[in-house]
């Protein structure tokens, strides 16, 4: 039977019944971050009874830190969720099967790894969108826990690189412009060549191109593959690649789109439940 993934993220939440690298069908919602997990996972529910009998495993890749079953914010301004949360227990008891849970970009990055732009290789996955998050793919094996999380990579000044360049960030920083608008709005002001769009724009850009470059000396993987709703935005990761330009080929990242978009979450988390159960 196929398996029910979940891919909660910070602004939308996609619940996928899964067979093998098949999506049987899918269902996309916005994330209501603020009404608390026990309540997501109400909404969750109650989106996919109808669905019940027709799955015998579930898989949970959520944003934030997952491990041993709880599930914990690293970044209070993304994830508003309290320390702790026994994810593992809630799902449990709601849908009555233990569930596999994963850092949903380290989910997508398996799943690239198992289907995508990676495939069989060592890549290093990063997703830039509501946040930046990543998974690391190392001689064939996903690392978990606090592995791939590149949008708490601190700067000098102590600010979390995700409150510089992520898709929150952008909207903040329009809102110094006295422009109240969400990131597509931003991006249509920047093919329009409003100049603080811009700005905001090219320095989101640089931060994500300067981090890919450090990964690319730190991993050395085969691919950097970029997803999340602004990274696969083409003409955001054209602007990536130009910042890496003036690096000597020695230095030169391999930088992808994903291949399997925003699906690559709940393939990732399918493909780790059927490995597990081998």
């Amino acid at each position: 039977m196929p398996i029910l993934a979940v891919d909660l993220g910070g602004t939308k939440t996609l619940v996928s019944l899964v067979d093998g690298k098949d999506l049987v069908e899918s269902r996309l919602f916005p994330t209501q971050l603020g009404s608390g997990p026990d309540q997501l996972l109400e909404t969750i529910h109650s989106e996919v009874n109808d669905l019940q009998g027709e799955f015998d495993g579930i898989g949970f890749a959520v944003t934030g830190l997952v491990s041993d079953g709880i599930w914990s914010a690293l970044n209070e301004k993304t994830l508003c969720i309290s320390d702790d949360y026994p994810l593992a227990e809630r799902v449990t008891e709601i849908f009555g099967i233990t569930p596999i849970l994963l850092n949903d970009a380290q989910a997508a990055a398996y799943g690239e790894f198992a289907f995508g732009a990676g495939r069989g290789q060592d890549i290093v996955f990063l997703t830039i969108s509501t946040g930046v998050g990543g998974g690391i793919i190392a001689n064939g094996r996903l690392l978990t826990g606090l592995a791939g999380h590149f949008g708490q990579l601190r700067e000098a000044n102590g600010e979390r690189l995700e409150d510089r360049v992520s898709g929150r960030a952008m909207e903040r920083q329009a809102r110094t412009f006295g422009a109240k608008m969400t990131v597509p709005k931003i991006f249509e002001e920047v093919k329009n060549s409003t100049l603080w769009a811009e700005n905001i724009f090219d320095a989101s850009a640089s931060g994500v191109a300067a981090l890919c470059a450090n990964i690319k000396l730190t991993l050395d993987p085969a691919h950097i593959v970029i997803g999340g709703g602004i990274g696969l935005v083409p003409m955001y990761l054209e602007r990536v690649k130009f910042h890496l330009g003036n690096l000597t080929s020695k230095l030169q990242p391999t930088v992808t789109p994903a291949a399997l978009g925003v699906n690559a979450g709940v393939l990732g988390i399918s493909a780790l439940h059927a490995a597990k159960g081998k």
